[in-house]
């Protein structure tokens, strides 16, 4: 850094905050570290009694930080997320829809490894919010070499590594199944629950239905929801090891893809998830996820359900590697 008048100081970087101090008024900082000085600033510097300054050198090899912070974000801001006007080297971004956090993760690795420079975000394939901020990145010295932020360029590749998957407005049916409730002898109270959860991130449930512990039956009633128009099924109950418990083998004989039977979730152990390949009459396929819940859902407040549902609702495959991943982390 170096001292210049403050009348010749445009253009150059503050080193420091200068405090303006107005009594019975404020105490605080009129410009703060990292401050680019324009001409409008002049009068105020000389007001608070700021003849000289200590600024950064101007160096063509090097960047400010807000500089900095612009690349980092055009490096990482994909659809549907906002940009806050950077700050003292800082970029914070925002979602514009209710869906679920994608991050490349390897890339995200790969530019927190160069130095100098971080992004912080949310958890990824995590539900977010409408307007919330789910990325803040930022240069950490007041300023970076070019050379620097061409590595960092280089790191994380031509695509964005974040971006929102929208939630859909899928049409869901869901079949509890359980000799007790379907004989009457006690109240369903499962699918209201599960409804609740569905009816929150915006599906509309278009079929209900209460069966007997019958595999066939069940099989029948999962093939008739696809038919009748459901995007995603939800089977309540039959998900032990009890010689009673045979929806894993209802959803099976849908020929559904079994992606898996179990998750390293706790609660949410006995979930399996599946997905139904329909035949479209114009030769393509619409992919259904067809899911087991077990009993927790119905009583626990969060459950290997809440963690799935928001990327069952935006279309993202779930793979059987990503369901093994949940177990660091997965005891809810």
């Amino acid at each position: 850094m170096k001292l210049v008048r403050t009348e010749e100081a445009v253009g150059h970087v503050l080193c420091h905050d200068l405090t303006q101090i107005i009594p019975g008024v404020t105490k605080d900082a009129v410009f703060r570290k990292g401050h680019v000085v324009e001409e409008k600033d002049i009068p105020v510097l000389l007001s608070i009694g700021k003849e000289h300054l200590y600024v950064w050198e101007k160096d063509e090899s090097m960047l400010h930080e807000d500089e900095g912070a612009e690349i980092l974000r055009r490096l990482s801001q994909g659809s549907n997320l906002k940009a806050t006007a950077p700050k003292e080297g800082k970029i914070s971004l925002q979602t514009e829809v209710t869906g679920v956090l994608k991050i490349n993760r390897e890339k995200l690795i790969a530019i927190n490894s160069c130095g100098e420079v971080m992004i912080a975000t949310k958890r990824g394939d995590s539900l977010v919010k409408k307007e919330q901020v789910v990325a803040g990145m930022r240069v950490i010295p007041l300023v970076i070499s070019k050379e620097k932020m061409e590595k960092v360029e280089q790191a994380a590749g031509t695509e964005p590594i974040l971006q929102v998957l929208p939630l859909k407005p899928k049409k869901c049916a869901i079949l509890a199944t359980g000799s007790e409730i379907f004989k009457g002898r006690i109240k369903d109270t499962f699918t209201p629950v599960v409804e609740g959860k569905l009816t929150e991130l915006g599906a509309e449930v278009i079929d209900r239905r209460i069966l007997d512990d019958n595999d066939q039956e069940t099989t029948k009633n999962i093939l008739d929801a696809i038919e009748r128009g459901a995007e995603l099924v939800c089977c309540t109950g039959g998900m032990s090891v009890d010689p009673d418990d045979k929806t894993p083998l209802a959803i099976r004989n849908t020929g559904a893809e079994i992606i898996s039977y179990g998750a390293p979730v706790l609660p949410g152990a006995m979930f399996l998830l599946s997905y139904y390949h329909k035949k479209q009459a114009d030769g393509t396929e619409k992919i259904i996820p067809v899911v087991g819940l077990p009993g927790c859902v119905m009583y626990a407040k969060r459950t290997i359900f809440d963690v799935v549902l928001p990327r069952l609702l935006a279309d993202d495959p779930v793979a059987f590697s990503e369901l093994a991943a949940l177990g660091e982390g997965g005891l809810i």
